[in-house]
């Protein structure tokens, strides 16, 4: 009854109109502005057969002009009408692009325009091109550039359409590209009405449709004509050497296309009317059909109607088949799963997913690769008699790698079986090398009885990467290679067919990570890159692995930084924020799994919280806030309980060390994380003051689900209601900065989630602030976004937190 009055008072409340100041952008306290603008350091990209490595210059953060070009928001997605592809806050860019071989050689720098920027990468199956995505001003391009030479040339003057990603695919022979085209004949977008024909009507008539909230969904049809407009695509042959064009088909929403390993045939996926304005463009009416160059249909393998009636669980899914494919090791071989459960995971079977074969010409009937108890969550093809199949429960967090012999199919073995949590026992990603046609399949051992996998190597004591290999009979393990503890060397790949060297990532804690081959059998590793270091002012920060225990025995842990030039002695307890996001587990065991993470190199980047380091603060970083539901319990039902129990773990274990003032930590976070500092503020008292961006504050607003949750709002009415800070508003005592993207594209956290949490807590006499940043979605993009950020934090921290006295 009380909450209910409480939640009546702060409704009223929030109807008033908020009050608004425009400020202009601030910079925030040197040196953060000059590690922002440093140049960013170089991305790489190997080439299929490992030879040669692509060093990609990025550009910086856009400026906020540039953010702020006209977008349009259609079904789920974000798109640049000028270019008929993505955003700018979405789009990494690359600025140079420069060749190097491997162990030594020529270095050739690409000849790309002036004037031009680019994105999208792909290495030809044959290794010597690269093809790239240019972004010209009436559209996209598709670009060409070759290794030996780095002369760049234009593949065809036509435009590409990028709504659905990248809009291009090598064919197998490296003789050129399957494209989606914009339609050349479409004429100008559709213009909006300049009075509305009518009201605008959604209608349930029986028929239960729970959709989990989501952004930029289709809302008039005036949406639905744009829609259409942008996202009607037509496919086409372009050529090398001339850039001749073949269409293929008719144009159509195609929101898929992908070449089978022979050449032959495409795959395609196509969305349909009718449209919906409650889930986003995968939901909608889907055909799935495999076509000749054509454009003739040669098998049709779905046509499913809109889904938007899926159960809540994360594990429902369609009827029938999805998730098709090609199959990589054969020449033309659909491989797609079918629910076996009705695409409810909460019905009782044996089996849950059907995972099935079909070779071209596609007549005979489908073959049955194996039955999952889980769903199917992805194969790896390897040879005609290997291949693994992976499945996963969410409920559980378990996961199982299935050994299918392909020729012979039906029969499984397991060779791994485990909570997908766990960091101890993580078997690491299997490796890959690359067939003539440009498909990966498995990279086995020289005597092909193991497959090769490469890992992080976690452990209490720290991360030791590893390259390993994994018997394909039993699944046991055998380390081939581990990196030392002084320095944290990852594996990147193999760099020849026998496995017996490898390019590696290396770092640790004062030298950036940098590329290495190095040979298995010994000798001095050869530097493929000396990338600098980009904020050489953080080169006297400190890092330490803090562990420590909560009260009920879950281990937990955080990374502790403090300022260069730090004395404990002379400088005693510093101002501190601790940073942190919640996560859910269902065994407190992988929940209490730490790793010492020390030995790695960390600087700062965007809107960090570690920027905060320049300013004489102690940072405490991703302290643990394990949320643990155990034996079948749901985490969430005492998650207000256990996050204040992480919380004060985390503040006495730093308080202990003699590096934090308790009187003066802050708590901050983004998104969940943000979520979790109003609910601290809420029901503690442990922190001075907080910061949250870009969170969502009240959980009736998302009632179908949010995070980790499955169960709607009235299966578990008291728990979306205990859960959310919005709810305990009048508690919040401790000053609270609240930021928010003001186009945020997130599912949940809709801007108006701090917009009426701010009008409740200024309706309760707190002090707050609440900034919306324009034109930014769920991460900040913009240069002076992401400074403003930065200006704000550190304003807040020092007024609330470095000038606070003791606690009264």
């Amino acid at each position: 009854m009380i909450i209910r009055l409480v939640l009546s008072a702060l409704l009223a409340l929030s109807l008033a109109a908020p009050v608004w100041a425009q400020e202009a952008y601030r910079l925030p306290p040197a040196p953060i502005t000059q590690i922002i603008d440093a140049e960013p350091t170089p991305g790489i990209s190997l080439s299929r057969d490992r030879k040669v490595m692509a060093v990609i210059g990025r550009e910086n953060l856009p400026s906020i002009a540039a953010v702020s070009e006209p977008i349009l928001r259609l079904a789920g997605t974000r798109l640049n009408p000028r270019t008929n592809g993505p955003t700018e806050a979405r789009t990494a860019y690359l600025r140079s692009l420069e060749f190097v071989t491997v162990g030594g050689g020529a270095r050739v720098k690409a000849k790309l325009p002036e004037g031009m920027r680019f994105f999208g990468l792909s290495w030809s199956p044959d290794g010597r091109r690269v093809a790239l995505v240019g972004e010209a001003a009436e559209g996209l391009e598709l670009w060409v550039v070759e290794v030996a030479t780095g002369r760049a040339n234009r593949a065809s003057p036509a435009r590409l359409n990028g709504t659905f990603g990248t809009p291009y695919s090598w064919l197998p022979d490296s003789s050129g590209f399957l494209v989606r085209l914009t339609v050349a004949d479409r004429g100008p977008p559709p213009a909006a009405p300049a009075a509305p024909s009518g009201p605008l009507v959604q209608e349930s008539r029986g028929r239960a449709a729970p959709v989990r909230t989501a952004q930029d969904l289709l809302a008039s049809p005036h949406d639905e004509a744009l829609f259409d407009h942008y996202f009607t695509s037509r496919l086409a042959r372009v050529g090398l050497g001339g850039g001749a064009i073949t269409y293929i088909g008719e144009p159509g929403i195609i929101s898929g296309a992908s070449v089978s390993p022979d050449g032959r045939y495409i795959l395609t996926t196509r969305l349909k009317r009718p449209y919906s304005y409650i889930v986003p463009a995968g939901r909608f009416p889907t055909e799935i059909a495999v076509i000749d160059w054509s454009g003739r249909k040669v098998k049709a393998v779905v046509d499913r109607p809109l889904a938007d009636n899926l159960p809540p669980p994360f594990d429902a899914v369609v009827t029938g088949p999805r998730a098709v494919s090609w199959r990589d090791d054969a020449p033309a071989t659909l491989v797609w799963a079918e629910a076996q459960d009705g695409g409810d995971p909460r019905t009782k079977v044996e089996i849950h997913d059907r995972v099935l074969m079909q070779a071209a010409p596609f007549t005979a009937q489908p073959t049955v690769l194996a039955d999952l108890k889980e769903r199917y969550s992805g194969v790896e093809w390897g040879r005609a008699d290997f291949a693994l199949v992976r499945s996963a429960w969410f409920d559980t967090r378990h996961e199982t790698w299935l050994a299918v012999n392909p020729a012979r199919p039906g029969a499984t073995r397991v060779l791994v079986s485990r909570n997908y949590q766990g960091r101890y026992d993580d078997p690491g990603t299997v490796l890959s090398r690359t067939l003539p046609n440009g498909r990966s399949v498995i990279r086995f051992s020289a005597d092909g009885r193991s497959m090769l996998l490469a890992g992080q190597g976690d452990t209490a004591e720290g991360s030791f990467p590893f390259l390993a290999e994994m018997s394909i009979t039993d699944g046991k393990s055998r380390r081939l290679w581990t990196s030392g503890k002084d320095d944290y060397e990852a594996v990147v790949d193999v760099a020849d067919d026998r496995a017996q060297s490898l390019i590696t990532r290396r770092e640790n804690r004062q030298t950036p990570p940098n590329y290495v081959l190095r040979s298995l059998k010994g000798g001095k590793p050869v530097l493929l890159t000396d990338f600098p270091d980009p904020a050489p002012q953080f080169a006297g920060v400190t890092k330490q692995e803090v562990k420590y225990k909560r009260a009920d025995g879950v281990q937990l842990s955080g990374t502790l930084y403090l300022p260069a030039g730090y004395d404990a002695k002379r400088d005693g307890p510093l101002p501190m924020l601790m940073w942190a996001y919640p996560a859910e587990f269902t065994d407190a065991a992988v929940a209490g799994q730490t790793v010492d993470r020390s030995n790695r190199f960390v600087r700062p980047g965007g809107t960090s919280h570690l920027f905060l380091l320049t300013q004489g603060y102690a940072i405490f970083d991703n302290p643990s806030m394990p949320i643990v539901g155990v034996k079948g319990a749901e985490p969430n039902d005492t998650y207000v309980e256990q996050l204040t129990a992480n919380a004060e773990a985390a503040v006495k274990a730093v308080v202990d060390l003699g590096v934090a003032d308790r009187d003066r930590i802050a708590i901050g976070g983004h998104s969940y994380g943000a979520f979790m500092t109003a609910n601290l503020l809420a029901h503690t008292d442990l922190f001075r003051a907080g910061i949250a961006r870009s969170g969502a504050y009240n959980r009736t607003l998302t009632p179908f689900g949010f995070q980790s949750e499955q169960r709607t709002y009235w299966e578990a009415t008291d728990t979306y209601t205990k859960m959310s800070p919005f709810t305990y508003a009048p508690q919040i005592k401790e000053p609270i900065l609240l930021i928010h993207g003001g186009a945020d594209d997130n599912s949940g956290t809709f801007p108006v989630q701090t917009e009426r949490f701010f009008a409740a807590l200024k309706g309760a006499g707190a002090t707050a602030r609440y900034v919306v940043l324009p034109n930014e979605a769920h991460g900040y993009r913009a240069r002076e976004s992401t400074l403003h950020t930065l200006w704000e934090m550190t304003d807040w921290m020092d007024r609330y937190v470095k000038a606070a006295g003791p606690r009264k």
